[in-house]
């Protein structure tokens, strides 16, 4: 009885065994259907998202300028600088050449803003330049300085010194009104000899009588800026300020249109002729000019005459001022000498 119940638990234990065998192989074989995750996430990465942004580059060859240039210039630096703005200095046109990475960065906010360069006109110089009609002359007594700047610089309808013919040119400069006006018109009138009156704006303001006088007796009156600035010394926008000012103020109030300016003090840069040029004027200096603006040291009238005769020469521009006591006084004698050396006195003609 005995060995019969132990055969039957013998039996059952086997049974059980094999029951457990072939429950474990199928929790085995359905495993590897599971996925295993991390907070509910997948550990599968995707494919190759990363190397995307190395492959960018491809797609946006443009520089900092937006365009492809940079690239160009990286491949072959400086061979064509001939094509790039002129007013571009050698130093600029270098670090445009893609040099290195830094310097191209630098360079965006003077690409972007050009009206703050010398471009706004051509690029052309903005040296200040002082005139001064002094030093050696040529044997037709016109002075080396005057030719010299005429040579260089007329082309920006400029004018230091006319043609090499006897012709005499009389301009007078009018800051204020010290009371000689009237007198050198009435000379001028006497002996038929047109000239030129740079005014600036606060003289045409304060003696119109004078401004319309000039006007109806057939002499040219000139521009010679508002508040009479160095010009080198100002921005191009005061620079047109100062001269449009004067020109809407004497066109309004004497209907007349000026075309002839002089620098304040004679002080100019290549810039500003060229500004001048582009608002319709031609910008006139002078070939003689002497010590007579001091209103208390004026010079001897005797003498004062002497250096203006003995400097004459053909095509001279001759600057007087108009508050000189002394040029009042020896105008009309001046006139004289001059014609019998064989001078005419002309109007200015552009």
């Amino acid at each position: 009885m005995k060995q019969k119940l132990w055969i039957r638990l013998l039996s059952l234990s086997l049974a059980a065994l094999v029951l457990v065998s072939a429950m474990s192989g199928c929790a085995r074989e359905a495993q590897p259907q599971i996925p295993d995750t991390v907070d509910g996430l997948s550990e599968e990465k995707p494919e190759e998202p990363e190397e995307k942004p190395q492959e960018e580059p491809e797609a946006q060859p443009e520089n900092f300028l937006g365009n492809t240039q940079q690239s160009a210039d990286d491949e072959a630096p400086g061979e064509d600088d001939s094509q790039r703005d002129p007013s571009l200095s050698s130093e600029r046109a270098d670090s445009l050449s893609g040099k290195n990475e830094a310097a191209s960065q630098q360079e965006k906010p003077e690409a972007e803003q050009p009206e703050t360069q010398p471009t706004s006109v051509q690029g052309l110089d903005t040296q200040k330049l002082g005139w001064g009609p002094g030093g050696p002359v040529d044997e037709h007594n016109r002075p080396n300085g005057a030719t010299a700047y005429q040579n260089k610089y007329g082309k920006y309808d400029a004018d230091f010194i006319r043609e090499d013919e006897n012709k005499i040119y009389l301009t007078f400069d009018e800051g204020y009104e010290n009371g000689y006006t009237d007198d050198i018109l009435d000379v001028l009138k006497e002996k038929q000899v047109p000239a030129v009156f740079f005014v600036t704006q606060p003289y045409a303001q304060s003696e119109p009588e004078l401004i319309r006088r000039m006007i109806d007796e057939g002499h040219i009156v000139g521009n010679h800026s508002v508040k009479h600035p160095s010009f080198p010394e100002c921005s191009a926008e005061r620079c047109r300020e100062e001269v449009m000012g004067l020109h809407e103020y004497i066109k309004e109030t004497f209907d007349y249109e000026m075309t002839l300016f002089r620098f304040p003090m004679g002080e100019f840069s290549e810039m500003d002729l060229e500004l001048l040029r582009q608002m319709g004027y031609r910008s006139v200096f002078w070939s003689f000019a002497y010590r007579d603006w001091l209103v208390d040291d004026q010079p001897d009238p005797q003498t004062a005459l002497q250096t203006i005769v003995d400097k004459c020469h053909p095509g001279a521009i001759y600057l007087l001022h108009a508050v000189s006591k002394t040029n009042a006084e020896i105008l009309g004698e001046a006139i004289d000498q001059l014609r019998a050396q064989g001078y005419t006195f002309c109007a200015y003609q552009e």
